[in-house]
């Protein structure tokens, strides 16, 4: 039996899990500055996780304004997995004579702010670990 003590303990694992993927991506973007061609990629998982929190937490007023179905040969919306994160090219750097669109600066930016927010799940994580463990020593002294 598990014993789960905080309901948002799968979805920050998931953040984490989407955090360290992008922290590869960008590693592999940086590897790549010089490789003819190169398009820097990135990943978007951020409306996966607001989704993933909105049912957790029973919040699910959509602000979505449903598709009509007019025609039944119509393709049915909710057929689509919109569930995942997806891997995108980023757009908007020019790219370079030799066709790379990796910008050193964007990059160690975005790096940057990868592991600040990687550094505060974990470190959520942990706070809430020391929150369980003094709630249970302390009933073990009543």
């Amino acid at each position: 039996m598990k014993i789960v003590y905080n309901k948002a303990r799968p979805l920050v694992e998931q953040a984490l899990t989407y955090r360290s993927l992008r922290q590869d991506l960008i590693s592999s973007n940086i590897a790549n500055v010089d490789t003819p061609f190169y398009k820097s990629k990135d990943i978007s998982f951020e409306s996966v996780l607001t989704q993933k929190s909105n049912e957790i937490f029973n919040q699910n007023k959509s602000k979505e304004l449903g598709l009509a179905n007019t025609n039944s040969k119509h393709l049915n919306p909710n057929s689509f997995d919109n569930n995942k994160a997806t891997a995108f090219f980023r757009d908007g750097h020019l790219a370079r004579n030799d066709g790379n669109s990796v910008d050193l600066d964007v990059e160690t930016t975005e790096m940057s702010k990868n592991s600040v927010m990687f550094n505060a799940l974990i470190n959520g994580l942990r706070k809430s670990g020391e929150i369980f463990n003094n709630v249970l020593d302390s009933s073990g002294k009543i």
